[in-house]
């Protein structure tokens, strides 16, 4: 069974977004979408959180190497 992050894991997890803006980046497809286990009962699963931020790191370091003056 996968583990499942509540929003209030996401901030232990280091992101600092509202969950407002989560739902904004969730609908424009930037951000794992959580699985809905009932009324108002939102949980996502912590692989696909450490996935979305392990693309974030990578992205960051790919362009980071890219500028002018890196090996």
């Amino acid at each position: 069974m996968p583990s499942l992050l509540a929003f209030s894991d996401l901030k232990a997890k280091d992101i600092p977004f509202t969950r407002q803006h989560v739902a904004r980046l969730i609908k424009q497809g930037r951000f794992p979408a959580p699985i809905k286990l009932g009324v108002g009962t939102n949980r996502w699963i912590a692989s696909e959180i450490d996935d979305w931020l392990a693309q974030r790191k990578a992205a960051r370091d790919e362009a980071l190497a890219s500028r002018p003056g890196n090996p």
